[in-house]
This record gives structure tokens, C-alpha cells and sequence, in this order.
């Protein structure tokens, strides 16, 4: 029986006005919204890709100790999936994550055809513009949160293609959080 490959899906916060992160890098804005069932998405992937900066920000990042239960279970189910990062400068395999340097898009297919569950690309904007170009990217989940900064680091950043989508979902919710799924237009 064939298996339909493992989906790559970007799932990630943006502002209004198509920002990930302030223009210092902070990330303040983004409300955690418990309707937002943010376990239940990581119960569906296995696997994490991070860019080296994404990784060192976020990759092995422990909450506060004054963080509320929710937080602290949804940071071990975070650590506990596989982490490949993407990095021109280290190349090594570490206990805990494997880097990938060059050939993205091979190794790539070799992991979306490996048996698991899906894959989250969870960035930085360099890795995501790399896998929108190489087309690697099977599903956009955008959670929009109701402010705008005006500005910041941009989501679609150096895009060099067009990309068609098609909107297969969307669900608000009582945070002003609106969360936009899409499909690429004819998968």
C-alpha cells in the first residue's frame, strides 16, 4: 500500500501587518490563546526545522520557573520531537539534533518519505523564504494576532516566485486571533 509522504507545515505567529517578530526581535505580541490547542498540533508532528538563529533563540529554550503548567508541558512536548537544523556554517550531529548544511532539498525528501508524522518548519524568515523557493513547503497554518507594529522582521521576505494557495480553514478565536490554513493551489 503506498503512504502519502509526510507534510511539511510552516506554522507560525504573524502580526496584522506580516511581521514575526518586533524590530528588536521581540515576540511579546503573540498570545498564547488556550482555545488555540496548541498540544494538539505538536501531537501531530515528530520532527522540528529550525535555522541556526531560530535554534539557538528557541531550540533548547526552558520557560521560567514561574511559567504556568500549560507552558512548561507544551516546552517539553516541543523538545521532545526530533530538531534538524539548517546552518551554512555547522554541519555536526549532536545528540539532541542533527544539522543539515547543504543538498536541502534531497535531504528533504528523504525525511518526508521516512515513516512518522509531520513535519513543523518553524524558521527563522531566511529558512522559510529557502523552503517557499525550493517549493518544500505543503501547508501554511498562519495564526494572525490583532496588532500591527508597523515594523519588524517580515514573514515573506525575499520570496523569489509566485505562490497560488488555497484556504482549506479557518477558525477564529475570543483572543482576536484568527488562524488561516492553506494548501499550495492544486495539491
Amino acid at each position: 500500500m503506498d503512504r502519502e509522504p509526510r507534510k511539511v507545515i510552516l506554522d507560525l505567529a504573524v502580526t496584522l501587518d506580516g511581521f514575526i517578530e518586533g524590530p528588536k526581535g521581540e515576540v511579546d505580541w503573540c498570545i498564547m490563546d488556550p482555545d488555540m490547542d496548541f498540544n494538539h498540533f505538536l501531537d501531530k508532528i515528530d520532527t522540528i526545522l529550525y535555522g541556526r538563529k531560530s535554534f539557538d533563540l528557541w531550540g533548547r529554550y526552558i520557560p521560567d520557573a514561574d511559567a504556568d503548567e500549560t507552558e512548561r508541558e507544551t516546552w517539553e512536548l516541543v523538545h521532545s520531537k526530533k530538531k534538524y537544523v539548517f546552518s551554512r556554517t555547522q554541519n555536526h550531529t549532536a545528540n539532541d539534533v542533527t544539522y543539515i548544511s547543504k543538498n536541502i532539498k534531497e535531504e528533504m525528501f528523504k525525511l518526508k518519505n521516512q515513516l512518522g508524522k509531520d513535519i513543523w518548519l518553524y524558521g527563522g524568515a531566511d529558512l522559510i523564504t529557502t523552503f517557499i523557493d525550493l517549493e518544500l513547503v505543503d501547508e501554511f497554518r498562519l495564526s494572525v494576532h490583532p496588532i500591527v507594529l508597523g515594523e519588524g522582521k517580515p514573514l515573506f521576505n525575499h520570496v523569489k516566485q509566485k505562490v497560488n494557495l488555497k484556504l482549506i480553514e479557518t477558525t477564529s478565536f475570543s483572543s482576536g486571533v484568527v488562524q488561516l490554513r492553506y494548501h499550495l493551489d492544486g495539491k
